[in-house]
């Protein structure tokens, strides 16, 4: 089990440049993760996706411990993590350390704690005085919408199915979003609309409780079986004006402001899995022996590990770097975004993948029956797929990285 192995990123990485707050919260986030999380993180992993199986213990043993109210300002009812001057990087770290656990949490996590945050800047004061301690609580989960059966990456108006049309009190949605983290236990819904019969999008934030809003049976996943989705229908919805984000017609900047944010919390999943991963390959590297001699001693797998260490290492400091930026108000941090959830995500996959090799077939089992040994490795390669193409397929962040290099008049 991972709770027993050695962190390599203890001894092996050094903080040079991470302010002191985020060394602390990190200390203080491991903490609460190896409390709160760990111990359901192997069941989390196996089980299969339903309404009554959402990891309401482990997502409000977070909430208790502080760590939903990391995004925000002070005033919201908790010390932990409230007012930082880095509140996105303090919400990366602290996504990192709850993959090292659970990538399927980490998951949950980045829809309730970067995703939505970052939609309810553009509410009401109003709106944001009632819900925000909801969600800090753990009281209330939250989603964010904008995917639908035929448009995922694509979130061009003309694509888009789900309509808000406007009337005197506010708006009347209907359509149906897909692949929604939370929506089976979710209260609210950040979700984005095409504007009437115009070219532009509308996100608004919609009561689930509302009339005309069914949530589809929980689809069933490889992986990420914590991260509970299912469709979300909206059959003519009345959603009253205070409950638009933004502006009629400027969604679609709401949306991708998440969903830059978004990238970055993926990227540091991806440096929590990978680190997971780096961990027990060690393990076993000093554990077991093969020819009279430790598997560590085979060169192939000497330099190999010292490649990935090294690329965790600029993983790491890729999705600080983005986060930081951010922090500081720079809006041109897209470019870092990208390379963060892309080489992140990408690094996540081939480290669990090595790992399992290292560990032979005890990698690729859930359990040896007869001695009950398991490495949760199967899990992590389970988990570790989605990344690369959630929040933005890897090759929209590699086309997002080329309009940059190249212009945007070559790449299109």
């Amino acid at each position: 089990m991972t709770d027993q192995i050695a962190r390599t990123q203890d001894r092996m990485t050094h903080d040079v440049w991470l302010p002191a707050e985020i060394v602390a919260l990190r200390a203080r986030a491991r903490l609460a993760v190896e409390k709160r999380l760990a111990p359901h993180a192997r069941e989390i992993g196996r089980r299969e996706e339903s309404a009554d199986s959402f990891p309401w213990e482990a997502f409000r043993g977070l909430a208790d411990e502080g760590l939903f109210a990391v995004p925000f300002g002070a005033g919201h009812g908790t010390e932990l993590g409230a007012d930082l001057d880095h509140p996105m990087l303090g919400t990366c770290t602290v996504t990192e350390e709850i993959a090292y656990h659970s990538s399927s949490m980490a998951g949950v996590y980045d829809g309730q704690c970067i995703l939505v945050p970052q939609t309810l800047t553009y509410a009401t004061q109003e709106l944001r005085d009632r819900l925000i301690p909801e969600l800090i609580s753990g009281r209330t989960a939250f989603s964010f919408a904008t995917t639908e059966p035929e448009t995922s990456s694509d979130l061009t108006a003309e694509r888009m199915t789900t309509v808000a049309e406007e009337t005197p009190d506010g708006f009347v949605v209907t359509g149906r979003k897909r692949w929604i983290t939370n929506s089976v236990v979710a209260g609210w819904v950040s979700v984005l609309c095409r504007a009437g019969t115009g070219d532009r999008a509308t996100m608004l934030l919609v009561d689930l409780s509302s009339p005309g809003v069914r949530i589809g049976t929980p689809d069933r996943k490889m992986g990420h079986r914590g991260q509970i989705t299912a469709d979300i229908i909206f059959d003519n919805v009345s959603v009253p004006r205070e409950c638009l984000l933004g502006t009629v017609g400027g969604g679609l900047g709401v949306a991708l402001s998440a969903l830059v944010r978004g990238r970055i919390g993926i990227g540091a999943a991806g440096v929590g899995v990978a680190q997971a991963a780096l961990d027990m390959a060690v393990h076993r590297l000093r554990s077991r022996h093969v020819f009279g001699k430790p598997l560590g001693a085979m060169q192939h797998w000497q330099f190999t590990m010292a490649q990935r260490a090294t690329e965790i290492e600029c993983a790491r400091t890729l999705y600080q770097k983005a986060a930081t930026l951010l922090d500081r108000g720079d809006r041109s941090a897209e470019p870092e975004a990208a390379m963060a959830k892309a080489y992140g995500t990408r690094l996540a996959n081939d480290l669990v993948r090595e790992a399992i090799q290292i560990h032979g077939a005890l990698g690729f089992a859930v359990e040896v029956s007869e001695s009950g040994e398991s490495v949760r490795l199967e899990e992590l390669y389970r988990d570790a797929k989605i990344l690369e193409i959630f929040e933005g397929a890897n090759e929209l962040q590699q086309w997002i990285i080329a309009r940059q290099l190249i212009g945007r008049e070559i790449t299109g």
